[in-house]
């Protein structure tokens, strides 16, 4: 392994919007991460290395309720909002819970992000811009 989650974390308090995120995403991808996967319901992300092995975050906020119903299209309206800048992380995930986005896996070799639902279904893919 050779990322720590606490390097990992630093990277992250860096990112004041998902406008600064293509920056994150280099400098994590630059410290050795593969991939990950976000969890919506309490934040906690795991972070993998190329050998697959992993360090997780934990949980970062109070448990969030994943809805049954999925809302893609309003779920895009606030992922849009998010990439400008509009939202913060927290409020973000809200919008995911809310819409029936259960979380996210992120492809750093790839650079794509792959958003799923409660029965872990791939409902989204989005290319991750460079910078």
């Amino acid at each position: 392994m050779k990322f720590t989650i606490d390097e990992i974390k630093a990277e992250h308090q860096k990112v004041k919007s998902g406008a600064d995120f293509p920056k994150y995403i280099q400098a994590i991808k630059e410290k050795g991460v593969s991939h990950y996967t976000a969890y919506v319901s309490d934040g906690n992300t795991e972070y993998f290395d190329k050998e697959n092995q992993s360090v997780q975050t934990g949980s970062k906020y109070n448990t969030l309720s994943i809805s049954e119903t999925l809302n893609l299209d309003l779920f895009k309206t606030r992922l849009k909002l998010h990439q400008q800048g509009g939202t913060d992380y927290l409020t973000f995930c809200k919008d995911c819970a809310e819409n029936g986005i259960r979380g996210w896996e992120m492809d750093l070799n790839e650079m794509t992000c792959t958003y799923f639902d409660n029965k872990k279904n791939n409902i989204l893919v989005e290319h991750i811009p460079s910078q």
